[in-house]
């Protein structure tokens, strides 16, 4: 696949700029050149005149699988609607259920402009079938937890997921452990990740001080806040994606290495579950590269990165009592390079650079969000819809063109979805139906 967007804008992240006036020339999947506008020749020319190029968003923490629970279970705190609501449901899903769910959470990401995930959930290997069908780049983390007594086989299965899948789909999948959190895994079976880790790519995603419960309960049982606790079994010694950091504190980010240790903010989430305000601010001033995540479709409920990058822009100016807290640049840069920072992934995508894999979302400025054509990167942030992306590029490949998958018809995995829904719930009143009877 060949292609030149002619007279095009794009978004270089690294500086913080707009640049005008360019033809983008795309080919084997990656950017081959960017010159002068009406330079390069060669390929499928696409006017690009009315378009802005912007590297594909990094959704680095969600939970692909979870989109069956858009609007099932909400107004809860974090602990009910875990072991009330979500967790008793969660039991009944297949292999199936899941890659439905995620493929239409892959589809919900692209059409907002997303282009990579990282996702922790289970029966990985289906999300890496939805995946590979859809076109998208990301990083599969099995959620890990030993409260039941299956801990050692879950980690099988992350070594199985590992040996079939890591570099699946020119390299778009990759695979990494995840420990829950602190208080759905021992001490000795995050010790064991941290080492099982280390067997693969150095990496871990886990979920660190979302709630003041989980710190109170940490300081309980372990005289230590979480991650201070997580530390003491290793977590200095891998590369750490971690999920929230809400009521993380300052000597803890003095513990950690910023250049090893990625807090992933999800405003949306963490507002509708009332888990508080993560000190966004602070990591940044810290060094810290914060990426972005949307959460799961039922704790957001949804999978659009550009209502996250809405939020960050705005909620924590109110919190800091500062309107020049969390610039529009910043979160421009979560969305993007922090979040390829983040995943391990920086040196192929996360900015529109010569040499980089085409992970390309494509704006039409032609909309009542960019009009008039101000501060472009001011708009993706305060008034950019959904509706604005036009085309999503992976990997060179157009995934949506003209607001159209190339892959699959949205349609059919809708009714797909619904319909999966529906015999989960039937399998879960039959079980609950049988409990009774006994």
């Amino acid at each position: 696949m060949h292609y030149i967007f002619r007279n095009t804008r794009y978004i270089d992240v690294i500086r913080g700029e707009v640049i005008e006036h360019r033809d983008i020339e795309i080919e084997d999947g990656k950017i081959k050149a960017i010159e002068g506008s009406n330079t390069l020749s060669g390929g499928e020319v696409i006017d690009g005149s009315n378009l802005l190029l912007v590297p594909g968003f990094v959704n680095a923490h969600t939970h692909l699988g979870m989109s069956y629970f858009r609007n099932y279970a909400d107004d809860m705190d974090l602990n009910t609607w875990l072991t009330t609501a979500i967790w008793p449901l969660e039991a009944h899903l297949t292999g199936d259920d899941i890659y439905w769910a995620s493929l239409l959470s892959m589809a919900e990401g692209i059409m907002s402009g997303t282009t990579t995930f990282c996702d922790m959930y289970y029966e990985m290997d289906r999300v890496a079938d939805a995946a590979l069908d859809i076109g998208m780049r990301g990083l599969l983390t099995r959620g890990l937890t030993d409260i039941d007594g299956q801990g050692e086989e879950k980690l099988e299965e992350v070594r199985m997921l590992y040996a079939n899948c890591h570099g699946k789909g020119n390299g778009r999948l990759q695979v990494a452990p995840a420990p829950h959190a602190i208080y759905t895994c021992s001490g000795k079976y995050i010790k064991e990740i941290i080492g099982l880790a280390k067997e693969m790519d150095g990496i871990i995603h886990v979920h660190a001080s979302e709630t003041e419960k989980e710190v109170e309960d940490s300081l309980n049982e372990y005289k230590k806040t979480p991650v201070e606790y997580m530390c003491d079994l290793g977590l200095n010694d891998v590369h750490t994606i971690a999920a929230h950091c809400v009521h993380m504190r300052e000597e803890e980010m003095d513990m950690v290495d910023s250049d090893k240790f990625f807090p992933v903010y999800n405003p949306s989430s963490n507002l509708k579950l009332a888990s508080g305000f993560a000190p966004i601010k602070e990591f940044l001033d810290k060094g810290f590269k914060v990426a972005l995540g949307t959460d799961g479709d039922s704790s957001n409920n949804n999978q659009n990165m550009l209502e996250e990058m809405h939020i960050a822009s705005i909620v924590n100016k109110a919190v800091t009592m500062d309107p020049e807290a969390v610039s529009a640049k910043e979160v421009l840069r979560m969305a993007t390079i922090n979040g390829a920072e983040a995943l391990g992934r920086a040196d192929e995508i996360g900015s529109i650079e010569v040499g980089k894999r085409a992970d390309i979302a494509c704006f039409n400025l032609n909309t009542s969000s960019f009009t008039p054509l101000n501060n472009l990167i001011s708009a993706l942030c305060y008034s950019a819809q959904a509706e604005d992306v036009e085309h999503v590029l992976i990997d060179g490949e157009f995934v949506l063109r003209n607001r159209k998958f190339t892959r699959l018809n949205l349609d059919d995995v809708r009714e797909n979805v619904e319909r999966k829904f529906g015999e989960l719930l039937e399998r879960k009143a039959l079980n609950d139906e049988m409990n009774l009877e006994n």
